[in-house]
């Protein structure tokens, strides 16, 4: 056979790896002084409005120092969540350190949230029955709930809702309530076992300085003005920002025979920007969301450099947009149901038929 009638395969159009090498290479150095930094400042914007609460009862002052320890811990949890990655330093053992230490104070479970994070969100981004995170009820699913069922969605969908669903969702089923069969099942009982022991502590410890501030009214007052309601902060704070990164009118969702690696990391993510000293203080970075997609590998500090080369060598499929709370709003009212084939959000009126 000549090789003008050969069978070739079909070359790739879009392919995960053209994007990667379209990254400088500099966009892949870390630098242990800026993750020390990074480290520090977010640790020390967490302790400071802790040892505010411990100080005061003004209520006042609790609503200054509440949003700001919630803010604190996410804060954490994103330098965390970077190490969880292996993105922060080169060293491996010293990111899985960092990532538990600064995971702890949102009592995340490092090792659950590598496998359902780092390997099933990010390896299957926006895919049918694989990334659970946000995953969308299609109708037919929706008309099998049961009421209960139904409300509860109304809910974690709702514009007040990202908390509830990343609590429960996220945080409880795929995570504490998970244990992986296999060989990650011995890893993350060793996590849950020694946080858990660590948090125990802690709330025995706010329990005592309740008892010997306030009393037995203390007992109760302490443990929640120091640990719950910044807890329930921060996850309002992280389920919203998990949301409008893969949320959104015009972001797709796949079908499992239609879904790519390219489709998921670049179609299906955003690059948001927000104002610059919330970013520089709490979320160093990580609205810049493609670029984390395309390789987690890449450092926080390099991944705007990383977003600038990816938009140049595909700027009409990379989403850029300005954060905006009355998009989210009006994307919480538009984004209920999924018709994965057609690749629409729907209403919940299109349940009624």
């Amino acid at each position: 056979m000549s090789t003008d009638t050969a069978v070739r395969p079909r070359p790739r159009k879009q392919s995960l790896n053209d994007v990667r090498a379209a990254i400088p290479e500099s966009c892949y150095q870390r630098s242990r002084a800026r993750a020390s930094w990074a480290v520090l400042q977010a640790a020390v914007l967490y302790l400071v409005p802790v040892v505010g609460l411990m100080l005061t009862d003004r209520w006042w002052a609790l609503l200054v120092l509440w949003p700001l320890a919630g803010l604190g811990m996410a804060g954490l949890f994103v330098i965390g969540h970077d190490a969880s990655h292996g993105a922060l330093l080169d060293s491996r053992r010293a990111n899985r350190v960092i990532a538990q230490v600064c995971m702890a104070p949102s009592a995340h479970v490092e090792a659950a949230w590598d496998l359902g994070h780092n390997r099933i969100h990010h390896g299957y981004t926006t895919r049918q029955g694989f990334d659970f995170v946000w995953h969308p009820v299609t109708v037919e699913e929706y008309q099998a709930f049961g009421r209960a069922a139904r409300i509860r969605h109304r809910v974690e969908w709702s514009w007040l809702g990202s908390g509830a669903y990343f609590l429960r969702s996220v945080w409880w089923q795929k995570m504490w309530r998970f244990n992986a069969p296999g060989k990650r099942h011995d890893a993350i009982v060793r996590d849950k076992i020694t946080l858990g022991s660590v948090l125990v502590v802690l709330a025995a410890a706010s329990v005592v300085l309740g008892l010997l501030t306030g009393g037995w009214v203390g007992v109760l007052w302490v443990p929640t003005k120091l640990i719950v309601v910044p807890f329930l902060l921060f996850v309002q704070i992280i389920g919203w920002t998990v949301y409008v990164h893969h949320v959104a009118p015009d972001i797709r969702w796949w079908t499992r025979r239609s879904w790519s690696q390219f489709n998921g990391q670049m179609e299906s993510t955003t690059i948001m920007h927000v104002p610059w000293l919330v970013n520089r203080l709490w979320f160093h970075n990580i609205f810049v969301h493609v670029p984390h997609h395309v390789d987690a590998r890449i450092p926080f500090h390099q991944l705007p450099a990383a977003a600038e080369a990816i938009t140049a060598a595909y700027p009409d499929t990379v989403r850029s947009s300005r954060l905006s709370l009355l998009d989210y709003v009006r994307a919480t009212r538009v984004c209920k149901l999924y018709d994965f084939e057609a690749g629409n959000w729907l209403p919940y009126a299109a349940a009624r038929s």
